[in-house]
């Protein structure tokens, strides 16, 4: 009787502790599948100068972590003059199955042009971007635009940014899934020449795609170096436009837009 008694004790704690193992690691695979993803890294490759209608690569190097990125959903070269931002021309890649993208270009007349790449891959976008100046440069527009208007107050672009500010990417982590009602954390990394943007004023502007008059803002904090997060309760299910705004001491001023679907 007492063997039996015994043999019912060793059976009941081999139990428990089975079912605590079980416990232990169905919290640690928990905490596994919840770790903030590595970045997604894009290096952009362009000459710094071009001939007019000369045509050059454009090439980006797609890694996140040691992993060359190969099964990027979306990989797309964005080109402007300066100072023309919304004449902005969008030309597809060619994917070489290593991790890296390319296409061609040509510019026909003299200037500085930005090359920017898209990158969205892995639920994770990123959009470096270069200088290229072509032919002599914008010394000839400065003196087109002075013959023209009288004076020397041309534009630029750099110093209003939105997304020409050479070296500055933008890495947001776009949420795998969005409930109505339910607070979202919205993150962004920021990199300045592949260094984190630190001690940025990062706000997140939301609309439904629906229901464009009203904008709703939401500060962001610093949660680590460059990196930035806030909660959002989105008020219902749909289309919800994103746009990222960055601003800092020295003059930065960047905003980056994301289109994110809201569930039931």
């Amino acid at each position: 009787m007492r063997k039996t008694f015994w043999m019912v004790i060793l059976v009941l704690a081999i139990a428990a502790l089975s079912a605590c193992n079980s416990g232990t690691e169905k919290a640690e695979k928990k905490v596994e599948n919840t770790k903030v993803p590595q970045m997604l890294e894009a290096k952009l490759d362009v000459p710094e100068t071009a001939a007019v209608n000369e045509k050059i690569t454009m090439k980006a190097s797609v890694t996140q972590g040691d992993e060359k990125v190969a099964d990027a959903n979306e990989v797309e070269f964005e080109v402007w003059e300066d100072g023309k931002k919304t004449e902005s021309q969008m030309i597809q890649t060619k994917n070489n199955k290593d991790g890296t993208y390319e296409a061609e270009t040509a510019f026909d007349h003299d200037g500085v042009f930005t090359v920017q790449v898209h990158v969205t891959a892995r639920g994770l976008h990123t959009m470096p971007t270069k200088s290229v100046t072509v032919g002599k440069g914008a010394a000839v527009q400065e003196e087109t635009h002075h013959d023209h208007e009288g004076h020397t107050d041309h534009e630029h672009g750099h110093g209003h940014g939105h997304g020409i500010t050479e070296g500055f990417s933008m890495h947001f982590t776009e949420p795998k899934s969005i409930t109505a009602g339910a607070d979202t954390t919205l993150t962004v990394r920021l990199q300045m020449k592949e260094t984190p943007l630190e001690k940025a004023q990062v706000r997140y502007e939301i609309w439904n795609a629906d229901n464009s008059g009203k904008h709703e803002w939401v500060a962001a904090k610093e949660a680590s170096p460059g990196e930035y997060s806030a909660a959002h309760p989105f008020s219902q299910a749909g289309t919800f436009q994103v746009k990222v705004h960055v601003e800092n001491k020295e003059g930065l001023h960047e905003h980056e837009e994301y289109e994110v679907t809201v569930g039931k």
